[in-house]
């Protein structure tokens, strides 16, 4: 799949999506959140409370990832793809007025959206920025933790995404992220619909692809914890709102793909192959 091609489809899809914010019924446009297995039942009541209702209503991850990322005060953070701004400011509770949040993005009308949002909770340690999440625009070594809400499998490349995070990254800062993962064979029928990818499922790396880019990119301590798996309902109703045979493919991917929560370090102190080879006299690790 063409980069070029995912990326239109995705600004277009939750441009769509940020548009209709608290104008449409739960499930419209498909692909606001409570309309399927994957987006549903993230956060709990405590969690939105005080939130505006429409960072709540576009929030379409597949997991919790603030809740999974042990963030600390005075810590800085970086949701990749941040969407209407659900866990961006989740995460700015968590930091407290010491630390900072960012939230990235590439649609118009998600940042917008966001940056209501960020008004009208009253928060001020979050800044909301346009661009890629394959070329981030920050500094490196800048942030402590890197989370993302079933964003990356979006991507058409995930190498990059994963190198730019770990670029970003100070020494010892974790990469905590949810996404989709493919746990066994996914049709190749299913791999090439531009509006299931768009919907986070055809982009999904399988969980061992997963670690080894991870690894790739220079990260240690790699995990991949799948929670909730789909089954062949699941599948059935994703199936089917992209317009395929539903009922014959949601049998080939019943139990294939899972929501899973992602975690990785980078090292303190990056690999050297010996005393000289740095250039700097730095011992191996």
């Amino acid at each position: 799949m063409a980069t070029g091609d995912v990326r239109t489809a995705v600004q277009q899809k939750y441009g769509e999506i940020a548009r209709a914010a608290g104008k449409a019924g739960c499930c419209e446009p498909a692909g606001s959140a409570c309309c399927d297995p994957i987006t549903s039942n993230l956060y709990s009541g405590a969690e939105t409370a005080g939130l505006p209702e429409e960072a709540v209503a576009v929030s379409l991850g597949c997991g919790n990832p603030t809740a999974m990322a042990d963030l600390q005060p005075g810590q800085t953070v970086l949701d990749l793809g941040s969407g209407g701004g659900i866990d961006v400011l989740l995460s700015a509770k968590r930091v407290g007025p010491t630390g900072k949040v960012y939230g990235l993005d590439m649609t118009d009308d998600m940042l917008a959206l966001a940056r209501e949002n960020q008004r009208k909770a009253g928060v001020t340690n979050v800044e909301f920025l346009k661009g890629s999440i394959e070329s981030i625009p920050l500094p490196d070594s800048s942030v402590d933790v890197v989370i993302s809400n079933c964003v990356i499998n979006l991507s058409a490349d995930k190498d990059a995404v994963l190198r730019e995070a770990f670029r970003v990254l100070k020494p010892g800062g974790r990469f905590a992220v949810s996404d989709v993962v493919v746990q066994g064979q996914v049709p190749a029928e299913v791999r090439r619909n531009m509006e299931l990818w768009v919907g986070c499922i055809a982009g999904a790396l399988h969980d061992h692809e997963y670690v080894a880019k991870l690894a790739g990119a220079g990260f240690s301590d790699l995990s991949v914890e799948a929670w909730r798996v789909y089954r062949y309902e699941d599948a059935r109703t994703v199936l089917a709102e992209a317009g395929l045979d539903a009922d014959r493919l949601a049998k080939e991917v019943d139990g294939q793909l899972a929501s899973a929560f992602i975690r990785a370090t980078k090292p303190k102190r990056e690999a050297c192959c010996g005393p000289t080879c740095c250039g700097n006299g730095s011992e191996s690790v």
